[in-house]
């Protein structure tokens, strides 16, 4: 049940409200919009989730971008160098923040994997995410992928919503659900995993609950059909570039498995 006040220490950024517990019966129906589950069966559910709405627009603008700066890098060192000015010191100091900039466009589309899974074991009661940290402020640094792993029981749901100015002075809005994994018995918060379900995400965290509580025969069908994302045909290169999904081996055998006192029986994929 949804609280006037965040039960989460410290809620989540942009709090709008609590979600029913991992365990409670979901107030929203079971919704999975814009995709089809990765693999479903009475073993693990697997979703797919996007770091970016759109794969391959920031590398091309990123591209040319850079050509662009570079050629005002190279005129405005130029400048300097046949005689010192401060305008053109300045200038140059803007083109090099642009290039730094455009660079991170194209690191953010090829950089992150074209899925970002998460898997619902039902059989172990765990969830297990992968995940990528960009580091925005360094586009040459290696950001770190990992893969964790949490008992289902200790997730909790919070919506979101945040807002800020846009170029021309007005408003733009974003929100969503994440999930809360806290310290077991407290309230303590120890790990955030954002959902990136923005169309319903109030939606998909029923489809998830209803999933772990009540196996995949209480799921609505999908209307869309399962994407291998690591080997769909694509000539984006945005996609091309991007790196494969690379569970750690144990951990992918643990999560696509049932313990061996567990019935593994699977189920037609919806």
């Amino acid at each position: 049940m949804s609280r006037k006040s965040p039960s989460l220490n410290p809620p989540a950024r942009g709090w709008q409200r609590d979600l029913p517990g991992p365990n409670a019966k979901p107030v929203e129906l079971p919704r999975f919009p814009m995709a089809a589950p990765n693999h479903v069966d009475e073993v693990y559910l697997e979703l797919p989730r996007s770091y970016l709405d759109m794969r391959g627009l920031m590398l091309v603008i990123g591209c040319v971008a850079v050509i662009f700066e570079l050629a005002l890098v190279r005129s405005f060192a130029g400048s300097l160098i046949d005689d010192f000015d401060m305008s053109a010191l300045a200038m140059l100091s803007s083109a090099m923040l642009l290039l730094l900039g455009a660079i991170l466009a194209i690191r953010l589309d090829v950089a992150p994997p074209c899925d970002l899974p998460l898997r619902f074991n039902r059989a172990r009661r765990k969830i297990y995410a992968y995940e990528i940290k960009v580091v925005w402020w360094n586009p040459f640094a290696r950001w770190p992928v990992r893969a964790i792993e949490y008992n289902w029981d200790d997730v909790r749901a919070e919506a979101w919503r945040q807002q800020g100015l846009t170029s021309n002075g007005g408003y733009v809005a974003k929100w969503g659900v994440v999930l809360s994994v806290v310290k077991p018995g407290t309230n303590q918060v120890i790990d955030r995993i954002e959902l990136r379900a923005k169309a319903n995400g109030e939606g998909v965290w029923a489809y998830i609950c209803t999933y772990m509580q009540k196996g995949p025969a209480a799921l609505p069908p999908s209307e869309y059909d399962p994407v291998d994302w690591d080997n769909d045909p694509t000539l984006n290169p945005a996609r091309l570039l991007a790196p494969k999904v690379k569970w750690p081996e144990a951990m992918d055998i643990e999560s696509r498995t049932a313990p061996l006192d567990k019935d593994t029986r699977s189920v037609t994929c919806m």
